[in-house]
């Protein structure tokens, strides 16, 4: 399936008075490169994607984009972290929240839904392009992906010893659910017809249900 383009910000260099860089337009320009590689990334794939076509997506040429980053990989894992960071920071917050088994587990849910439909360019590429990342970056991303998957298996486990939830397979039904969120980024659109908070809801009670848990 394909995923509609997205405009990058549109921010512009801008020096100061004094003829230096102005950091804040330093970091701007670094953010316009991401986005730009980004959209790049999740449009024709990684591999397909060279440095001077982001550089042509926000207009600027080679030595003057490699002042700025120094290689389409250090882009890539700029994004896979950020979106892994991301994620278990809201993670652990819904779990913090507390609640029941179910409550909670119904939450990190929505959450993870929430994620995947309002940044589907970021978690299209990070699960699409996992490969495509160099060792060590690549093992310290996986176990950033284990974490985020174990907070699931563990809840299910839990609402399965408590006699709330009904599974033959904590892994596999952890799995499922994350998958369920996975592949929102591949076909949600922000001009359809399902707000965000609406389809993360829904999810959530499709998760429920899949457990044999679901609300009266």
């Amino acid at each position: 399936m394909s995923i509609q383009e997205r405009p990058a910000d549109g921010r512009s260099h801008v020096p100061s008075v004094t003829g230096r860089v102005d950091p804040g337009a330093a970091v701007g320009r670094h953010e316009e490169i991401l986005e730009a590689a980004l959209e790049l990334f999740a449009t024709i794939g990684y591999r397909a994607t060279t440095m001077a076509q982001i550089g042509d997506r926000i207009g600027i040429r080679g030595p003057s984009l490699y002042k700025h980053v120094t290689s389409k990989q250090e882009l890539l894992l700029a994004i896979m972290t950020g979106m892994m960071e991301a994620q278990l920071r809201l993670q652990r917050s819904a779990l913090d929240a507390g609640g029941d088994v179910r409550e909670r587990l119904e939450r990190i849910t929505v959450v993870h839904v929430l994620y995947h439909a309002e940044h589907r360019y970021k978690a299209f590429v990070g699960h699409r392009e996992i490969d495509s990342l160099e060792e060590p970056e690549r093992s310290r991303i996986l176990e950033l992906r284990r974490e985020y998957e174990s907070n699931f298996r563990d809840l299910v486990q839990e609402g399965r010893e408590r006699g709330v939830f009904q599974s033959s397979s904590d892994r596999w039904s952890s799995y499922a659910i994350l998958d369920m969120g996975i592949g929102v980024s591949a076909w949600y659109s922000p001009s359809g017809s399902v707000a965000p908070d609406e389809l993360g809801a829904t999810y959530a009670e499709f998760a429920l249900r899949m457990l044999g848990a679901a609300r009266p």
